[in-house]
């Protein structure tokens, strides 16, 4: 199976860092870019074609929540999982209805999260969401 191409997106440095350091250690995953802005996130999932974006919630511009809604709506969207420090019970409202596949609380991303929410991603038994597990939407139809 090919890697799985990854876009972090996030308007902290420190968390792209940190995300970047966990996909290295993650067998299967490849950082193929950083956005740090919802606006850079459409920009570069344009011209990267991830499988998977890594999105930060709350950002200027855009924000994460609209940049998914926006690449939910385009050719081949990616597989996205919002990545913030909201519990899940303090989720705007809006995040549930954008077609993200996952919410992993920041401090919760690590290389054994990552695999299994792919996994259930691509066999579509991602469930109800909370912190760190899943929701919705999967690659089976990449």
């Amino acid at each position: 199976m090919p890697d799985v191409r990854v876009l972090v997106v996030d308007d902290q440095r420190p968390f792209r860092v940190a995300a970047s350091a966990v996909l290295r250690r993650t067998p299967g995953f490849v950082l193929v870019g950083e956005a740090s802005s919802g606006e850079e996130a459409l920009e570069q999932a344009a011209a990267l074609a991830p499988d998977l974006v890594l999105m930060d919630i709350t950002m200027p511009g855009i924000g994460g929540v609209e940049a998914t809604r926006q690449l939910m709506g385009g050719p081949a969207a990616p597989v996205v999982f919002f990545c913030s420090t909201y519990a899940s019970t303090d989720l705007p409202p809006a995040v549930a209805a954008v077609g993200a596949a996952a919410y992993i609380n920041k401090d919760e991303l690590a290389a054994d999260l990552l695999i299994r929410l792919w996994a259930e991603a691509a066999d579509g038994s991602l469930g109800a969401q909370h912190d760190g597990r899943a929701q919705g939407r999967g690659p089976a139809s990449r």
